[in-house]
């Protein structure tokens, strides 16, 4: 009997341990990698969480670097066989990251090319090499001016500026200075750092009568006279109005968050960041219009994709976490959380989100906005700031200064374009 009894329970301690190492062995776990940006890693965790109860055979381990690091990381990482299996990349990257073998297409059958095509918003076909996609965003970005209310009532100022000229009269009511004549509180934020060199590229030059490319971005255009009142009204701010200065605490949405710039220029992806500043009461309307009215914004992205390490049942969860993260729901998620516009008309546009006095400015600026194609977007962005401070520290004249970056813009396009 004894003997007996035994033998069942070896029995069952086989049976146990065989179901254990089966479902060991249907588990898959796959690695996500993005940049380090508070409110997206938020949102990020909470996709995780409902993509892994809906999918619980699969895991996902989520990594983040900051900002400067995290190019140099994945090129590291993925020829080396490690790494993310889908990784986040800015939608001016995919060249580069296709030339270095980085990412693989996303298959036909889970991503057909007609459907996204027709329910995504026309910007990211930008993702689309040969009638394939090799990657898709879950939301899309614009640009609005962020505006502190506390000081907009302290200034006795009812409503945020609609035009330039109101954005500097705006500007000069709200700047402050202490007694030796410093800027303690700017106006306006300013500095190509930070996304400025959006707003002067795709804004600014636009409403003074030009456009900063041409030839589909492989020429540069602005220097020209509309380039040229552009830079001269971005300049202005400080050199003849003094409503603010270049470099002022460093970093553009560093002085808004800290309550010490009444206006800032900046992306729908800084909605979360500000959501958890306690006491900063802030508000958003649409880029102020030009001189004859005309309304201007930029619109970006970030996408995700597949990794070329990604093979085998990692490609297949890879495949999809893809889909989950893409879905009208996750969407949602995103603008809840990060701020950032879903990529699908179907939720962005939606009454609820476009009259939103947070998100609609920015959604109503997709409708008007136009898409950077960047060969090397950090050196590009580094003309822009070399630009404006030659003419502020080295006090170069503003043509001048002008034609020289567009010399070196061009440069850094025509050496891209040329491989």
């Amino acid at each position: 009997m004894k003997k007996y009894i035994r033998n069942l329970v070896v029995a069952g301690l086989t049976s146990s341990v065989a179901v254990l190492a089966s479902t060991s062995a249907q588990a898959v776990e796959i690695e996500y990698w993005q940049y380090y940006f508070d409110a997206r890693v938020d949102a990020m965790e909470q996709l995780i969480e409902g993509f892994e109860a809906e999918n619980p055979g699969i895991t996902v381990k989520m990594t983040h670097f900051p900002y400067a690091d995290y190019r140099t990381k994945v090129s590291a990482a993925i020829p080396a066989g490690e790494g993310p299996d889908v990784v986040q990349l800015f939608y001016g990257w995919l060249n580069d990251y296709r030339a270095a073998n980085l990412i693989q297409p996303l298959p036909e059958a889970d991503f057909p090319a007609s459907a996204i095509d027709e329910e995504f918003f026309p910007m990211v076909q930008a993702m689309k090499v040969d009638g394939q996609y090799f990657a898709l965003p879950t939301a899309v970005r614009s640009l609005a001016l962020f505006y502190n209310k506390r000081l907009f009532d302290e200034a006795g100022i009812e409503s945020p500026p609609a035009t330039l000229d109101e954005l500097v009269e705006t500007a000069k009511k709200l700047a402050k200075r202490d007694g030796a004549g410093n800027l303690t509180t700017a106006g306006i934020t300013t500095g190509m750092n930070a996304q400025d060199h959006h707003w002067w590229r795709e804004v600014l030059v636009r409403q003074f009568g030009g456009e900063a490319y041409q030839d589909d971005y492989k020429t540069v255009n602005y220097a020209s006279d509309a380039g040229l009142a552009a830079l001269n009204f971005y300049t202005s701010l400080e050199k003849e109005h003094g409503v603010s200065a270049f470099g002022f605490m460093d970093e553009p949405q560093a002085a808004f968050k800290a309550g010490r710039a009444g206006m800032h220029i900046d992306g729908s992806f800084r909605i979360g960041s500000l959501n958890k500043i306690r006491g900063l009461k802030w508000g958003v309307a649409e880029l102020p219009a030009g001189p004859d009215g005309t309304k201007s914004n930029y619109s970006s992205y970030w996408v995700n994709a597949i990794t070329t390490k990604a093979e085998g049942e990692k490609y297949d969860a890879s495949i999809k976490f893809m889909k989950y993260i893409t879905s009208d729901a996750a969407m949602q998620t995103w603008l809840d959380v990060v701020g950032e516009l879903p990529a699908k008309p179907s939720v962005g546009l939606t009454d609820q989100n476009a009259n939103n006095e947070v998100f609609g400015p920015f959604i109503r600026g997709l409708a008007y906005a136009h898409t950077t194609k960047f060969a090397n977007e950090s050196a590009q962005r580094q003309v822009l700031m070399d630009m404006v401070a030659r003419t502020d520290i080295e006090g170069q004249d503003a043509k001048e200064s002008l034609a020289q970056a567009a010399e070196a813009e061009q440069k850094i396009l025509s050496e891209y374009y040329a491989k």
